[in-house]
C-alpha cells in the first residue's frame, strides 16, 4: 500500500501558475503509475493527468492540455503537476492518485488517493 500527501494548492489569479506536489510513502514508488484528478463543488471527480511509472508516458485531459505538465522524480518519491495559464474553471480540490496496474485515468478504478489540496483561481 502507498500513502499520498498533496501540497502546493492555494489562491491564484487567472493567468497565474501553481505547482502541486504529491509525496508518496510506503511501498516502492516506482511500482506505481501516478495521476491527478480534480473535483469541483457539485461535480464528479474528473481526470486531469497521469504518468507511467518510468515517466516516459503522460496523459492529459483535453481541458488542461498545453497548460498543465505532469512529471515525477522517482528518487524523491514525488509527482508534480505544473499548472500554467490557470482559469477560474480550474478551481477544484486536486487529488493525487496511484495505481499499480495502469496509469490512473478513471476515478472509480483507481487504487489509492491522497487527501486533496484546494486550488482556487480568481477572475
Amino acid at each position: 500500500q502507498v500513502q499520498l500527501a498533496e501540497s502546493g494548492g492555494g489562491l491564484v489569479q487567472a493567468g497565474g501558475s501553481l505547482r502541486l506536489s504529491c509525496a508518496a510513502s510506503g511501498r516502492t514508488f516506482i511500482h506505481y503509475a501516478m495521476g491527478w484528478f480534480r473535483q469541483a463543488p457539485g461535480k464528479e471527480r474528473e481526470f486531469v493527468s497521469a504518468i507511467t511509472w518510468s515517466g516516459d508516458g503522460t496523459y492529459y485531459a483535453d481541458s488542461v492540455k498545453g497548460r498543465f505538465t505532469i512529471s515525477r522524480d522517482n528518487a524523491k518519491n514525488t509527482v508534480y503537476l505544473q499548472m500554467n495559464s490557470l482559469k477560474p474553471e480550474d478551481t477544484a480540490v486536486y487529488y493525487c492518485a496511484a495505481d499499480s496496474r495502469i496509469p490512473p485515468r478513471i476515478a472509480t478504478m483507481t487504487q489509492y488517493w491522497g487527501q486533496g489540496t484546494q486550488v482556487t483561481v480568481s477572475s
